[in-house]
């Protein structure tokens, strides 16, 4: 979703945990055709991979263990509308100054902008 909404045109790394789905065969391909650079922390080492493991850890306390979902489509709504209507543009995150994602890039863009 993120590479058809963004279009990214220059070197996107994409952070991940160790699940199978992203050590497949599919996963990797899909990135290798869309210019994606893959990165994931080793066994046993979340510092790697801090960013990624936390969203995870968070989408798995906050949301996913809450509930039981009664079939695979249930479950990709439901995470789509965590990271979508919740954890992207309202969830406040402490290391972007209690902003939310959307908000936080709004600000660096108008940053950018004023050239500071």
């Amino acid at each position: 979703m993120a590479v058809w909404r963004r279009k990214p045109d220059g070197k996107v790394t994409v952070h991940s945990d160790q699940g199978s789905q992203f050590t497949s065969r599919e996963w990797q391909t899909f990135l290798r055709q869309h210019g994606l650079e893959p990165s994931m922390s080793r066994r046993g080492n979340c510092h790697d991979n801090t960013v990624a493991e936390s969203f995870f850890q968070l989408l798995k306390r906050e949301r996913i263990r809450r509930r039981t979902y009664p079939t695979r489509d249930d479950a990709r709504r439901d995470v789509f509308e965590y990271i979508e209507l919740f954890y992207n543009s309202k969830r406040k995150q402490t290391n972007n100054g209690m902003l939310s994602p959307v908000d936080f890039e709004i600000r660096q863009l108008k940053l950018n902008q004023a050239g500071v």
